[in-house]
């Protein structure tokens, strides 16, 4: 459906906005929800996958700041 048709009329603007609205709810709506994605953020790891510990992001924020 070309978007220049779209707007001729209201009520086909207002079906195309319904469906737009439509698609967005249910593609995030399809994210996976639950405890897992809580525990990931609250473990946050490095490239070599330890831990990162206060001093490293300190390191980190001095090194950016020095740019």
């Amino acid at each position: 459906m070309k978007t220049s048709t779209v707007f001729k009329s209201r009520w086909m603007a207002l079906l195309w906005a319904a469906g737009f609205i439509w698609f967005a709810y249910d593609v995030a709506g399809s994210a996976p929800q639950g405890d897992e994605n809580a525990t990931n953020a609250e473990a946050a790891t490095d490239a070599t996958g330890q831990p990162i510990t206060g001093d490293d992001a300190k390191r980190l924020s001095q090194a950016l700041n020095s740019f």
